[in-house]
């Protein structure tokens, strides 16, 4: 969310004392995030980081007019999700790869020339409704870092702006960005999975 032209300090970050919380403000963005620091820690769910966000935005809101320093003028919106799916969590190789991703399936075969692939980079977009802005989504491998496991990064970013402007209009463009996170994620990724790893209802 941009904001005033005058706002001196290049980028300035807040964090929380347990480290999950950080906020990001330059002088065209302001970011709220929530990162996972130990590994027993659960992510939290949407309700729970848009109602922080809303919170922390009200509160640098007020400081910009407290120092006169402009007001916000929203250009755009976003939304991510990474999703982390390590080795093991239903695929062994990349060739397994349509156990995770049904829609990208490698096609083995001993009269292929080219053996299985060393990585994967895949990424692709779906307009959301009336034309507010895009859900973008992207695979690729990674290691994770606790102990370099193999890992498939599954992100998907909603980016827009929806033609109302107003306050009560971020906060459902938001709405309707995560509604087509959750259901971007169910839907690029397999049913077995759902049932027996993540226990999800599609």
């Amino acid at each position: 969310m941009p904001f005033g032209e005058g706002f001196p300090t290049p980028r300035t970050w807040f964090e929380t004392a347990d480290g999950n919380g950080l906020i990001k403000v330059q002088r065209d963005r302001f970011l709220h995030n929530w990162k996972k620091e130990r590994e027993e820690e659960q992510y939290p769910h949407y309700d729970y980081v848009i109602n922080s966000f809303r919170e922390c935005l009200a509160i640098f809101e007020d400081f910009l007019a407290e120092n006169k320093l402009g007001a916000i003028e929203p250009v755009q919106y976003e939304l991510t999700y990474i999703n982390h799916i390590p080795q093991g969590d239903g695929w062994t190789a990349l060739s397994n790869l349509r156990n995770v991703f049904p829609d990208f399936a490698w096609r083995a075969s001993d009269q292929r020339f080219l053996p299985v692939p060393e990585t994967i980079n895949w990424q692709t977009s779906f307009v959301l409704p009336e034309q507010s802005g895009r859900l973008h989504a992207s695979i690729r491998l990674g290691e994770r870092r606790s102990d370099q496991r193999a890992t498939f990064l599954f992100e998907l970013t909603a980016r827009g702006i929806s033609e109302d402007r107003s306050r009560s209009a971020v906060w459902s463009w938001f709405d309707v960005a995560h509604e087509w996170i959750v259901r971007g994620f169910t839907d690029l990724t397999g049913e077995e999975l759902h049932k027996t790893l993540w226990r999800r209802k599609r």
